[in-house]
């Protein structure tokens, strides 16, 4: 969980969500603040049942129980365990598996683990030592059924050819419900990472119908190390990608035929668009954008090449004309 950063915000945006409008207030400098008081009554559930954050780094729980309590969340479940390791099912036996409502991960990117030391449960899931699908394997056991989930994996999570690649996205496509991929471009980790990255949103049960793809190409700030914010048109995607998102999932809620829900979505070369499951099937389950957006491209004209010879010529005939000038001065 890192420092926690996920939770501290769902905590922001739950309070945001529920604050009556009497209770907000305004700081000095314009700040609004949201004390969430329509939380009142849930508020023992909030602080003592409703964050689990889990890491075996010591400052990283230091950190992160600060952070939830700077948040209003006292009793948040601040945790030490390796959530891979095959001691998290004599530790958090009930946490492990069919517990949790929502997931909201940013895992490591890449890793190796010992097979002997990994959760043998995870295993049976994908067969692989390789961290970043262990996590997306871990996050989908500890989902309860119809448990919603959102996790940002490498590129290569998406089409990497491996047998436990595409084992492990056959099970998020045919035994799951795999909503939406959002492609991120490659600088919005920098300067810590800069690899290129996807968001997946995914339910755990069901089936999946057909994937929400969409194609974010800028975040509001630059991809270089910097990351300074940028602004004019074109440089933030983010906005136009919640809007998609938002007016898709409501498509999707209310069994909108599929005709409606192409008529929207279903133009490739778009940034937001649509595929059938069967077409993720037959290639080899592969969820990497690029494989299905359509780039249309643009026809260029050229003048015939007797044409551009005959300029070169004269352009040639310039030159040594220039030159004889230039010699004769000497």
């Amino acid at each position: 969980m890192g420092t926690a950063g996920f939770l501290a915000r769902t905590m922001e945006y739950l309070n945001r969500k529920h604050s009556s409008p009497e209770a907000i207030w305004q700081d000095e400098e314009g700040n609004q603040h949201y004390p969430g008081d329509l939380l009142e009554p849930y508020r023992e559930h909030v602080n003592d049942d409703m964050f689990w954050g889990l890491d075996f780094d010591t400052t990283m729980l230091r950190v992160s129980s600060m952070n939830m309590m700077l948040h209003g969340v006292n009793g948040s479940n601040i945790v030490y365990q390796d959530t891979l390791n095959k001691s998290i099912r004599e530790n958090f036996p009930k946490q492990e598996e069919n517990f949790f409502d929502v997931i909201l991960a940013n895992p490591p990117f890449k890793g190796s683990l010992d097979e002997s030391n990994t959760n043998p449960e995870l295993l049976s899931m994908v067969k692989t030592k390789k961290t970043e699908l262990l996590f997306v394997a871990h996050i989908l056991r500890s989902l309860k059924l119809g448990g919603r989930a959102a996790v940002i994996v490498p590129d290569g999570v998406l089409f990497g050819s491996s047998k436990a690649h595409q084992q492990l996205r056959k099970e998020l496509v045919d035994n799951n419900q795999l909503e939406g991929i959002i492609s991120l471009p490659s600088g919005v980790f920098k300067p810590y990472a800069g690899v290129s990255t996807a968001i997946l949103l995914f339910t755990k049960g069901g089936t999946t119908d057909r994937v929400w793809f969409y194609d974010l190409q800028a975040d509001g700030l630059s991809l270089d190390d910097k990351r300074t914010p940028l602004k004019g048109e074109g440089t933030n995607d983010l906005p136009d990608a919640i809007a998609k998102w938002k007016a898709y999932r409501q498509l999707v809620l209310d069994n909108a035929p599929a005709e409606q829900i192409l008529e929207q979505f279903g133009d490739k070369t778009q940034k937001a668009f649509v595929v059938d499951s069967a077409d993720i099937a037959s290639n080899k389950y592969d969820l990497s954008i690029n494989r299905y957006k359509e780039v249309v491209y643009e026809e260029e004209q050229y003048e015939d090449p007797k044409i551009i010879l005959g300029k070169l010529m004269a352009l040639e005939n310039e030159i040594m004309a220039d030159l004889k000038e230039l010699e004769g001065m000497l």
